[in-house]
Parts: structure tokens; sequence; C-alpha cells
């Protein structure tokens, strides 16, 4: 394994923990919500899908700004050498497709923590 491969290992890890902290911040800011739509008949489904929402719309909004991003550098950067390689696009989606996969399990681990909670123990909670 190269230092390259070693590193991006890390700072993937890294981003997963901070994305992680993030989403136990939210649930715990939301946790009586949750409890109140649970009692009012919400179902682990709905609750699961509110949870991660923001997270996946906010992965999504940064894929987005990236591709053109990253596009660029990369035609920049390979136009300097002499053997020219096209850039498939493929590869920009398997990567945005990368991120959300570790996105949703990243944060989904706190999102069914918290719509598998009792709702009662949740609105009683202050």
């Amino acid at each position: 394994m190269g230092i390259f491969t070693f590193f991006a290992v890390v700072a993937i890890l890294i981003a997963c923990l901070g994305l992680y902290g993030l989403g136990m911040f939210m649930t715990e800011l939301r946790f009586k919500e949750v409890g109140i739509r649970k009692v009012l008949g919400a179902s682990e489904k709905s609750v699961l899908f509110l949870l991660t929402k923001d997270f996946m719309s906010l992965v999504l909004i940064a894929f987005v700004l990236a591709v053109p991003v990253c596009y660029w550098a990369m035609t920049t950067w390979l136009s300097s050498f002499p053997y020219k390689e096209n850039i498939n696009p493929i590869l920009f989606l398997i990567a945005g497709i990368g991120a959300i996969a570790i996105a949703l399990i990243t944060v989904s681990y706190n999102a069914v923590r918290a719509s598998l909670i009792n709702p009662v123990k949740a609105i009683r909670m202050e």
C-alpha cells in the first residue's frame, strides 16, 4: 500500500469521524422532535428519512460543486504530460456514489438508533 493510499484512507476516516459527530449532534438536537413524531404515529422509516435527508442534500451539493473543479484541475494537470489521456466521466460517478454511501453509512447509525428509541423516554428526557 502506497503512502498516498494510506493518507487518503486516513483522511476519509477523519472525515467520517467528523460526519459521525455532526450526525450525533443533530440527532441529539432533534431527539424530542423524533419522540413527538413517533407518538403521533410516524414510522421508523420516516424518522430515518427525516434525519438523513439533510446530510444527503449537503453531500449532493458538495458533489455538484466539486465535479467541475476536479475536472478542470485534472485536465490542466494531465495536459502537461506528453501522452494525453482522456478523463472518463464514470470515475466522477463512482466517486459520487462512494461519497453518498460513506455519508449514508456514517449518519445512519445515529438515525437508526434515534428512530428505534422509546418515544416516552425521548419526551420525558429534559
